[in-house]
């Protein structure tokens, strides 16, 4: 299908697939879980003195996972990549990001002290963003809490249903960066139940 989308009505003479409901209705509830703005804030509670005092803010950490997915082999987060030059753009392009909103993100980053920024060796007009030794204890705990967190929820899972879903879940996630949603076909939904 690439990334077109399948029209709202093309299946809609054909039963819904049960299993298809159940991913949808799940999802919709993860999202509810995560997005709990009691949640959002007891996570910003429990980070407000960064280094140097600073409150340390989710951008901060998605700017550091970034650097660190850029800079470090992902066997072993302490081997730098060969050559590894881990630009404001690099960074934009990893997160998803508009440029000039990296920019504004990894300045905060920058100003937390959790990233340093330095002359690139390949371009003087270019910065080499790093990882201060506060940055790198920040992913480390994060990486921690959340290996610890998704320990609990699957404690009673098999060690064999855990690298299914590990597998299964890639797989859809690249294949939902692959085909993102159409958003525009939000209208579509409310045009067609509108329809006579």
């Amino acid at each position: 299908m690439g990334t077109e989308h399948a029209s709202l009505g093309e299946h809609a003479g054909s039963p819904p697939d049960p299993a298809l409901s159940d991913i949808a209705l799940a999802l919709f509830h993860l999202r509810r879980v995560w997005a709990k703005p009691d949640l959002m804030k007891r996570i910003r509670a429990q980070t407000s003195s960064g280094p140097g005092g600073r409150p340390l803010q989710l951008s901060n950490l998605m700017v550091v996972h970034a650097v660190a997915a850029l800079s470090f082999e992902p066997e072993d987060e302490r081997q730098p990549k060969p050559s590894a030059e881990v630009t404001v753009g690099a960074v934009a392009e990893r997160l998803e990001i508009d440029p000039s909103t990296a920019s504004r993100l990894v300045g905060h980053a920058i100003d937390a002290g959790l990233v340093s920024r330095r002359p690139s060796p390949v371009d003087a007009r270019r910065a080499n963003l790093g990882l201060t030794d506060a940055g790198m204890r920040v992913k480390q705990v994060a990486d921690r809490f959340r290996r610890a967190y998704l320990d609990e929820l699957m404690t009673d899972w098999s060690e064999t249903e855990r690298a299914d879903f590990a597998r299964l879940l890639t797989r859809f996630a690249e294949a939902a960066a692959r085909c993102p949603m159409d958003f525009d076909g939000i209208d579509k939904i409310f045009e067609e139940a509108q329809a006579d």
